[in-house]
């Protein structure tokens, strides 16, 4: 029996969950370190990190990865993009720098709503569970990407140890779960539970980088009781393709 919910359902749920999200995810140990730290890793790889680029955040949430990529990437002209109305509006109504903007969209209909490339990087946090095709999701960002472009991603996807489930179950059903259903948001994180369960461990989603035309695919661990649990997977968008310019 699963517990997933997909498109539009899942996007009333967020709805409905923006009004506690931030202070839920705020009693995670850890949760904006670690992305602050996979935003830093997406940086790295970069000719130049900041003034000048031109950033998507895919799946900004309450922009909690927009902060993230702001920090990290000082300057840059970032474009956060939610399917979630609830979670875009309350990510819209915090202080931002110059240069970042909102845009309400699902991560599979980026070009009706106007989202366009190139694009120097792309960051996707707690994203790829939660949409229906994740390798067409990939392909679309491949394409916005600029030749020599960066995607990272930031993901509940395990490890492969039977640990690395077993933690997880027990703090969704111990913490996450109990919480949520106080704050009347208890189907969104029976969801959150199944999702990284039914998903790819990190080492198979990394696959699907390579699969969808990636190189410098790398999986990297984050700490703290989310190793394992937790991972940053970086790719880029070759310079060059069959020999010739991308």
């Amino acid at each position: 029996m699963t517990l997933l919910l997909r498109d539009e359902d899942l996007a009333t749920a967020f709805d409905h969950a923006a009004r506690g999200y931030d202070a839920l995810v705020a009693a995670n140990p850890g949760y904006h370190a670690h992305l602050r730290r996979s935003a830093r890793r997406l940086g790295l790889g970069l000719p130049r990190r900041g003034e000048g680029m031109r950033v998507l955040d895919l799946g900004c949430g309450t922009g909690a990865s927009t902060a993230a990529l702001a920090a990290a990437l000082p300057g840059a002209r970032i474009v956060a993009v939610d399917a979630s109305a609830g979670m875009l509006e309350r990510a819209a109504a915090k202080p931002w720098p110059d240069g970042v903007t909102f845009v309400r969209a699902a991560a599979e209909g980026l070009a009706g709503a106007g989202v366009e490339g190139p694009f120097d990087a792309v960051f996707a946090a707690y994203l790829f569970r939660n949409v229906s095709d994740p390798d067409g999701v990939l392909t679309t960002v491949r394409d916005l990407l600029a030749p020599g472009g960066r995607l990272g991603v930031h993901e509940y996807a395990l490890g492969g140890r039977r640990v690395d489930r077993a933690v997880w179950t027990a703090v969704c059903r111990g913490v996450v779960q109990p919480v949520a259903s106080v704050l009347g948001d208890g189907e969104l994180y029976r969801h959150l539970h199944r999702s990284v369960v039914e998903f790819d461990t990190a080492d198979r989603f990394a696959g699907r980088l390579r699969a969808t035309g990636f190189d410098a695919v790398r999986v990297l661990p984050l700490p703290g009781w989310q190793t394992g649990i937790t991972h940053t997977i970086v790719g880029r968008r070759p310079r060059t393709e069959n020999g010739a310019e991308a």
